[in-house]
Order: C-alpha cells, then structure tokens, then sequence
C-alpha cells in the first residue's frame, strides 16, 4: 500500500469520531471510527456522537488510501459512496479541506441468524455457525486495530522511499496460461491506457466536452449545462454495456446475464430486470446483440456517466424521451468528441495535468530491448499527439527505443484489414507523406497500415522450423500438419508477425487484443488497472470479514440442506434458507459499497465472473495493473497460471482446495483471516 508524508503528520492532536454507519443495510452492525485531521468545525450534527477521546499526533493518518473509497484520493471524495441515513455526512460538517480515513469495527451483537421451528439438528448447525461469524467479527475488530497502528507507525515513508524497487500485491503480473518470455522475440504496445495513464481530469474533460456538443448540436435542454452535470468516476467500470431500448446501464456476468442495472441514477429491482429481460435477466445471442452496446474500454466510462446523467435529468424534469434516441445522441457526440481532436490538442499542451508519470516505463522499454526483443508501437492516436505524451513520460528521443512505430492505426480493423497500405509521417511537420512504403524503418513514422502490410514491409524471422518452442509451450516441431506452416509463414512476405512469439499489450480487449489473439495467435497482456484498486480494497479487514461471513452462511446452507435430506421442504425450511440467503446478499451490498462503486467488481458480476472477466481469460495470457509491474520480471521469465481448473468438482476435489468444515472454523476463526 503507497503511503504518502501528510502536511500535518505531526499535528498534536486528532479526533475521533465513532459513527454509526449502515446498520439498516446489514443484520451485522458496523460503526466507522473517522480520523479527522486537525480540529475539525463540527456544527448542528443531526446523530448522536458517542465517546470523543484525544489521539496522539504519531496516529495522524496519512492523505491517501480511504478505506472505503475507489481511489487513493482525498477522502472528501467518497461522498458518492451514499452512506444510509444513519451515517453522519462528515463532509457537511468540516468542509473541504479536511481529509478523513475511515476505519471499521465490528459490533458482534446482531450477528442472529434464523432458527428452524422444529428441527434441533438444523438449529445446532447454524448455532455454530451464528458462532463462528461472531468470532470473526471480534477476530475483524482486534486484526484491524492492529494493522491501523502498523499503518500509522510507517506513515512517515516518502513517496521516494515507497516507491523504490519494491513489489506490492497488487504489482504482479498474473498469468491465465502459460507463457515463456524468453521465447518473445517481438513485444508491441498500444499507448493509451497502456503506455501511458491518463488522471480522472481527461475523463472529466471528455464528459465536459461531450455534453456541450450534446446541447449545441443536439439541441438538448440548454438547462443541462447548469444542472450541476459533472463526471463521476465512482459511477461507472469498465465492462458494462447501455440497453439501446430502455437507456440502461447494466453489468453482465459471464453467460450474459444482466447481474446489476441502472436507469439514470437509480438501481433497477430484481423484478425490474426479470419483467424486462424475459423472466431470467438475459436475452437471447439475437437481441442482445441489437440491443446492447458495450463500453469496454476505460474511455467509455465517460460516456457511461453521460447515458446515466442525462437519463436521470429527463426523468427528474419530467421530460418524455426516447431511451434509443438519446444513446444513440450520446454515443454520437461522444465519437464526435474523439475524432474532432479537440480533447488531444488540451491534453498535448498540459501533459502534466492528465498523465500520470511513469518512473519506470523508459526502464521496461529499454531492458526488453536489450535482451534482444524487437519493440513495435502501434496505436490509434494521431502521431502529434503521441509524441507531446512520450516526450512527456520518457523524453524527447523516444523514439530511438522503437523498432517500428505506426500510429492513426485504426484497431481492429488493422488485423483484419488485408490491403491496406502504410503511409509516412514527416517527425517535423506532422503531414502524411505520398511516397509509396515498401519498407518500415526505424526512427520514422507510419500510419494507417495494416498486419499483412506490416509483414510484407519488414524483415524479421522467427528461429527456423523443426526445433523452437513457442511463448505459449507450443511445439513448432515440422511434421505434415499443414497449420503449422499456416500459423508460421500464412502470409506473404514470410510473415514473422503471425506466431505466438509475439506479445502484445494493450488495454482495449476488443480493439487491441481480441483479434491479435483470435486472428494471429499472439501472446497477448492486457493492461488492466482495476486490479491494483481491487487488491487493495479486498485486502481492508472489513471486506475480508464480508467475504469470510459469505463463506461460512454458504457452508452452512450446504450443511443445513445435507441435514433436511432430499424430502420435498417444508415452508419452515425455506424460511430458513432463504433468510440466510438474504444475509449472502446483503454481505454481497456491502463488499459492493467497499469498492466504492455503483456496480463493484469490474470482475464480479454479483457472484458469478463478469463477461469482463470472463473475455479477460479467454483471449489475455498475462494481465497487469500497469506495464511497469513488467520491471519485476527477468525478458526469459516464465510465467505459469496459478489454476487452470474450471469445474466444480475440480477444485472441491483439488489437494489444495479450501475444504474447511464449520467445526474447523470454529476451532479458529483466526484461520479464515
């Protein structure tokens, strides 16, 4: 976890305010203890302070890492969370000013759970596991408390220091399959997202932008533009999808079912969605294409917010509106926004305000070069404005790393393309060229193009047939199956690009990897930053708890329905049942509201996989929150996947699966911590 100097690390004193939080969302109730730094103005609080006491000034938290916020920010911003009612609104109180770190403990006296009328066997099982969940959540408190004061005690770490060469757990590179570096000979990168990271202000400016084209150009209420109307990136994730028919914003599990949806800003029932979506929250292959757009990629969170914002003032004006009118508008003005380069000329020009700094990005680059690996630039932003970030992130001779550099690509339709040609780039003038490319030369620029272009105009080969073995473990040995030859040498020109030896990392699933992986067989890394947020929030106490309580209450429905045997069940059994399935659910709400988002995991659909994640495993090889995380690792490193099991009755009967019993976990709760 980063860790940052706070202005006042050493102010002598703090305050602590104990707040009841949530207690109507959950049958566990939480208090959140808030540090205040320093001396906050509290005036007119509408719910009961307990116990204020003094906190010596070497507990001052640090400015970063709310517990319950999505990013490392301030946490002034984890108003969109919607604590209930019952919260405090520390925010209304001390103004913007103050930072606030949340930190939980656990009150152990509603963890009840529901009691069979007549059945003493079913009733000892859940008694055990009722007690079980009360230890965990003593167990939670004690563990909490403990690593608050660890965290507290290296608060004093600069950024320099943390930042030195040290892997953290969310700073890995994790594999899906099997992949050999050392038999990479050619690595391509996308730029945005991939290379560079933008800040929330890019969003924000794309939002800003795209709702003023909204208004001029689509003649919408010009009341928008002083609604208060503003990006929210605790709204929206990457991998969801818009409904074209009804305006909603919805987030599909892996077999396509619509697992959470939201109409403006409201989160539709369950009802809601099984009357729209034919009783079972799902459409077939043929309306679902027609009517689902996905919003993959990390711009799209921009219009995603948009969709939503723009729905939910229509129904606040009590405006009537075509749902498909205004996503087609929105997503129009969104696309405008992108190809009028408007958004590019602001960014090219303040670099420092919307990209993060990359410390170790020209270190990552230059090691996979001098390990002998062919470097390949390939994006779909204009060349101006690659340059203005990469003269930002690495320095003005960026260039010198690259093998090939070809931007304006025009993804995907660069894989599947098959005639298109390469156009030169003047490096000083930014105009395109006229000359025919027949070769691609290193130091120059090119555009447009396409992979059977790219292969016909350089001259890099793989090792020859008969002894190399591909990243993937794949053996290339020569024998008479003709697909060997088609997957080394399918194009003209010999065709060196079309082999697994070639890892591409992009963040785009459908633009950059898909078809490089579907098409060409690459070895594929997606850069998915979600996944250093996700680490660090699923490691809080209070998110472990949730997690270990769902857990025990799923055990105990497997022990309890063991119990009732297979007689037809009676209305006292699912009585039970079904209230301790409402206790999963409300376990499920809150690890939800820990991510700090209206719709949680980007790779959780409520319980099942998301269609994101499921895309992500299917055609990534590796995935990493940052390209960085790649300087941890040697250019011949091999990764292997942590498990390859899919099925059920695989990982109940793996040597290492978690086959704990509600006896051994009441033994020790610690255990399950």
């Amino acid at each position: 976890m980063r860790k940052l100097n706070h202005p006042c690390h050493n102010a002598p004193l703090l305050t602590a305010i104990y707040l009841m939080a949530a207690a109507s969302s959950s049958s566990f109730n939480t208090r959140v203890m808030a540090f205040v730094v320093p001396y906050p103005k509290l005036t007119s609080l509408s719910s009961p302070l307990k116990n204020i006491p003094s906190v010596p000034s070497k507990y001052c938290p640090p400015t970063t890492t709310c517990a319950i916020s999505r990013t490392r920010i301030n946490t002034r911003k984890a108003t969109h969370l919607n604590l209930k009612a019952s919260t405090i609104d520390v925010d209304a109180y001390m103004g913007d000013d103050y930072n606030t770190r949340y930190i939980t403990q656990y009150d152990d006296t509603d963890a009840t759970l529901p009691r069979h009328v007549t059945n003493e066997d079913v009733n000892n099982i859940i008694t055990k596991a009722e007690k079980v969940i009360q230890d965990l959540q003593k167990t939670a408190s004690a563990l909490q408390d403990q690593m608050e004061v660890e965290r507290l005690n290296q608060s004093s770490l600069t950024l320099e220091e943390e930042e030195d060469d040290v892997e953290r757990d969310d700073d890995v590179v994790f594999a899906n399959s099997y992949v050999d570096l050392g038999k990479v000979d050619t690595v391509g990168f996308d730029y945005d997202y991939t290379l560079v990271t933008y800040t929330n202000e890019l969003l924000e400016l794309i939002y800003d932008m795209a709702l003023k084209r909204l208004v001029e150009e689509k003649q919408y209420p010009s009341e928008m533009l002083d609604a208060g109307l503003k990006f929210d990136p605790n709204f929206s994730i990457r991998g969801l999808a818009v409904d074209r028919e009804t305006g909603w914003i919805c987030h599909l599990s892996y077999t396509h079912k619509v697992a959470v949806a939201w109409e403006g800003r409201t989160k539709l029932s369950r009802q809601r969605l099984m009357d729209e979506y034919s009783g079972k929250r799902a459409l077939n292959p043929t309306l679902r294409k027609k009517r689902l757009k996905p919003l993959n990629d990390l711009f799209s969170m921009a219009e995603c917010c948009l969709i939503a914002d723009t729905v939910q003032f229509f129904k606040d004006m009590n405006i009537p509106f075509c749902p498909r009118n205004a996503v087609v508008d929105i997503l129009g003005v969104i696309g405008s926004t992108h190809i009028s380069g408007d958004f590019h000329r602001i960014v090219a020009q303040h670099p420092e305000r919307y990209l993060e700094p990359q410390p170790h990005l020209k270190g990552v680059l230059e090691k996979l070069k001098k390990s002998g690996k062919r470097l390949i630039f390939v994006s779909n932003s204009p060349f101006w404005y690659v340059d203005a970030g990469m003269n930002y992130v690495i320095g003005e001779n960026w260039r010198d790393t690259w093998d090939v550099v070809i931007v304006s690509a025009g993804k995907p339709r660069f894989y599947t393309d098959n005639s298109r040609p390469f156009r030169e780039v003047s490096t000083t003038t930014g105009r395109v060229k006229f000359k025919k490319v027949e070769r691609l030369e290193p130091g120059e620029v090119y555009t447009e193009g396409c992979l059977r272009q790219l292969t016909k105009c350089i001259d890099w080969y793989h090792s020859p047939v008969g002894t190399a073995t591909t990243a993937n473990g794949d053996s290339e040995e020569e024998d008479d199956d003709e697909n060997v030859n088609e997957l080394q040498y399918p194009l003209a020109g010999g065709g060196p690009l079309t082999s697994p030896n070639v890892l591409y990392v992009g963040d785009s699933l459908f633009a950059d990897l898909v078809d490089a992986k579907r098409q060409f067989g690459w070895t594929t890394a997606a850069v998915t930053p979600e996944v250093e947020h996700e680490i660090e929030m699923q490691s809080q106490t209070r998110f472990v708890l949730a997690q270990r309580t769902i857990d025990v209450l799923l055990q105990t429905l497997r022990s309890v329905q063991y119990t009732l045997g297979a007689e037809s069940r009676s209305e006292d059994d699912l009585r039970v049942i079904d209230g301790m399935e409402r206790l999963i659910s409300k376990c499920r709400d809150e690890q939800t509201n820990l991510l700090g988002n209206s719709f949680g995991s980007v790779f959780r659909a409520r319980y099942q996989p998301s269609l994101f994640a499921h895309s992500l495993r299917r055609y990534c090889d590796l995935y990493m929150s940052s390209v960085s995380s790649m300087r941890h690792y040697s250019p011949e490193h091999r990764f292997y996947p942590e498990d390859a099991r899919l099925l059920s009755h695989e990982i109940r009967g793996g040597v290492d699966a978690d086959c704990w019993t509600l006896d051994t976990a009441f033994e020790n709760a610690d255990g399950l911590f």
